[in-house]
C-alpha cells in the first residue's frame, strides 16, 4: 500500500515536534516536508519570534526539506486565507495530500482547518488531538526532547517564565489555569534537541522584549485584531540568537 505523502506545519515548537515524532514512529504517513509560516516584516516565525536561520537548522537536524509561507505582520484574514490556498494548492500539485498540525484542542480551530483544506484535496491530520495536555507535556519531556520557552502572554504569565527550559520544574511553577502545553496561547517554545534530531541546535539567549499588537490602521472588517479585546495582545519574547556551529 502506498503511504500518504504529507507535509507538517512547523512552528519550531514542541507540539509540532511531538506530532512529527509520533507520525515517524507510527509510520502512518510519509512526512516529506516542513512548512513554516513567518512574518516577512521581521523574518521570524509567526507568533514564536524565532529567527528563520534557527528553523533552517532544525530542518537540517531533522533531515527534512523546509518550505515557507511568507506573510506581512498585519495580514488580514482574507489575505491569509488566499495565501494558504495558493500554497496548499501548489503542494497538492507536488503530490502532498495530507497536512499535519500539532493542535491538541480548540474545536473551532480544527473545524476551520478542515473547511479550509479539504476542498483543496488535502486532508488535515491531527496526531495529538484530544490528548490530555498534562500527559503530553510529561511525554514530551520523557522522550528526551529539549525546548526553551521563547514567548509568553503577558496577561497569563510574567516575564520570569520567558527564557526558561521547558521541564517539570517549569510545569510545576505554572499558575493555576495555565495549560501545561500552552494550548490557549499562554506560551510558545523552541525545540533545540530530541530523539529525532541528528544534532542539537546551537543558540544563545539575548534580551527579553515586550511586544504589543494593535489593530491595523486599514480598519479592514476582517483584520486579525478587529476583536482584540478577546485576544492576548501583549507578549514577552526571549530573543534566541543562532551560533555558528
Amino acid at each position: 500500500m502506498k503511504t500518504t505523502k504529507a507535509y507538517l506545519n512547523w512552528s519550531s515548537g514542541k507540539d509540532a515536534c511531538l506530532a512529527l515524532n509520533n507520525i515517524q514512529q507510527s509510520k502512518s504517513l510519509s512526512v516529506e516536508l516542513l512548512l513554516t509560516t513567518y512574518n516577512a516584516d521581521l523574518n521570524r516565525v509567526t507568533m514564536h519570534g524565532v529567527p528563520i536561520s534557527l528553523v533552517e537548522a532544525q530542518a537540517k537536524s531533522l533531515g527534512l526539506p523546509l518550505d515557507f509561507l511568507s506573510l506581512k505582520g498585519d495580514v488580514s484574514m482574507t489575505t491569509y486565507n488566499a495565501a494558504v490556498k495558493k500554497k496548499v494548492t501548489s503542494l497538492k500539485a507536488e503530490g502532498f495530500t495530507a497536512s499535519v498540525f500539532g493542535d491538541i484542542a480548540l474545536d473551532d480551530l480544527k473545524e476551520y482547518r478542515e473547511k479550509q483544506y479539504r476542498p483543496l484535496g488535502v486532508e488535515p491530520i491531527f496526531p495529538l488531538w484530544g490528548n490530555d495536555t498534562q500527559n503530553l507535556a510529561n511525554y514530551f519531556i520523557d522522550l528526551g526532547f529539549k525546548a526553551i520557552v521563547i514567548a509568553v502572554s503577558a496577561k497569563r504569565l510574567d516575564a520570569s517564565f520567558c527564557g526558561r527550559i521547558y521541564d517539570r520544574e517549569f510545569l510545576n511553577d505554572l499558575p493555576k489555569g495555565v495549560d501545561p502545553c500552552g494550548e490557549n496561547g499562554e506560551f510558545h517554545t523552541f525545540v533545540y534537541d530530541g530523539p529525532n534530531f541528528k544534532f542539537p541546535i546551537p543558540f544563545k539567549l539575548g534580551d527579553k522584549i515586550m511586544q504589543s499588537y494593535q489593530p491595523s490602521k486599514r480598519n479592514d472588517k476582517d483584520d486579525c485584531f478587529k476583536n482584540q479585546s478577546f485576544w492576548d495582545n501583549q507578549f514577552w519574547f526571549q530573543e534566541v540568537i543562532p551560533i555558528d556551529s
